[in-house]
């Protein structure tokens, strides 16, 4: 009898014990949660969707500078990587706001990307997210810079073109009277004047074509264009001045192609290629213009055997006021405008253009459009002379 009341008791003891560890564990489990909510505390309810909403960057930091959550744009500018901001100027802002507590805004120059070598241009917003976050918001300014760039070098650059020309104008004036008395100078003068005239008119009609261009409305009312009429009329352009360098100029045949924009600004285009391989070529040298059509795309090549570009300045042929040849620009009475000209107008329907080139074999330029409608050859656009 007294060995089963000893059983029992050990037995009843056991299970007081056990109750008692259970208990503690779960009390354990509780309290470990609690700190792990007050260690690691939520992000405010809502922020989550409008950083994904975002298109510009958007940064949640933590107290230790932990990144909690970036939208989608700031994980592209090359903001944030492997979960930590990259930039610590961008960290001493979040220190500076969580010291004062006052929201503030700069404007930064970055790399993008923490390997990076490119620079990106951010106005940046930093403030306080309830007691423990900061948030960063950051739009990126890049592209608004670059256009601000191009339009303070295209104003230095038209100051630098037109100087030339009016000031051989003033003086040209100038020569004129102190030769009032020498037909044969007045003459020579006058010459000159005319020239000079008309290298600024030129200048100040590409400028107001080029400005026209870059207008988000150049093709506001896009119809069907005759690729093979534009081909004709470009090149009727230049017949003159080819055939006074005994230069050929030699015209594919029909093909029917169509596109849809503006006829003038293409003509303009297809005439600065041409008028562009004839001042280019030598005299007794050929320049081809042609048609091709196929898989949805007209083009246009323009072919010479001038003197090439040089395969470091082809990529730039097209920027404005380069000139590959500066004295044979200045014969020539070029105002490194005309391939810009180019660029724009293609692009303003939907195209692109290309250049192959070789010193001293000559170059093709080739305009590709989109096809409206496509037909097979058939007959001779022109005279092939």
């Amino acid at each position: 009898m007294d060995s089963t009341w000893l059983v029992l008791l050990a037995l009843a003891l056991g299970l007081a014990v056990g109750a008692g560890f259970v208990t503690l564990l779960h009390l354990a489990e509780r309290r470990g949660t609690s700190a792990a909510g007050v260690v690691s505390p939520r992000i405010p309810d809502g922020i989550d969707q409008v950083l994904e909403a975002l298109e510009s960057a958007g940064i949640v930091l933590d107290p230790s500078h932990n990144v909690m959550k970036a939208s989608p744009g700031a994980h592209a500018m090359g903001l944030v990587w492997n979960n930590t901001l990259v930039h610590p100027e961008m960290l001493a802002l979040a220190d500076q706001v969580r010291r004062s507590g006052e929201p503030l805004s700069r404007e930064l120059v970055l790399k993008r990307g923490p390997f990076g070598d490119a620079n990106v241009y951010l106005s940046v917003r930093v403030a306080r997210l309830g007691t423990r976050f900061v948030l960063l918001l950051a739009d990126d300014r890049t592209e608004s810079h670059r256009l601000d760039e191009v339009r303070r070098d295209f104003v230095a650059n038209v100051s630098h073109e037109l100087k030339t020309p009016i000031a051989s104008v003033g003086l040209l004036a100038e020569a004129l009277d102190a030769a009032a008395d020498e037909p044969a100078q007045v003459r020579r003068f006058a010459n000159r004047l005319g020239s000079e005239s008309a290298r600024l008119a030129r200048l100040t009609q590409e400028i107001i074509e080029l400005s026209r261009l870059q207008a988000q409305d150049a093709v506001a009312e896009a119809r069907p264009v005759d690729i093979d009429a534009v081909v004709v009329a470009a090149v009727e352009q230049n017949r003159v001045v080819a055939e006074g360098n005994h230069i050929e100029i030699a015209i594919g045949r029909r093909t029917g192609a169509q596109v849809l924009g503006d006829e003038a600004l293409l003509t303009v285009a297809v005439n600065n290629l041409v008028a562009n391989a004839v001042n280019y070529s030598p005299p007794g040298a050929r320049v081809g213009v042609g048609v091709k059509v196929g898989a949805g795309v007209v083009e246009i090549v323009v072919t010479d055997q001038g003197v090439g570009i040089p395969e470091e300045d082809q990529d730039r042929v097209f920027e404005r006021f380069f000139r590959v040849d500066q004295a044979r620009a200045r014969n020539t009475g070029g105002t490194g405008l005309g391939l810009a000209i180019v660029k724009h107008a293609v692009q303003n329907h939907g195209g692109d253009i290309r250049v192959w080139s070789q010193p001293g074999l000559g170059s093709s330029f080739t305009i590709r459009l989109p096809d409206a409608k496509a037909a097979p050859a058939t007959e001779p656009l022109g005279d092939t002379a």
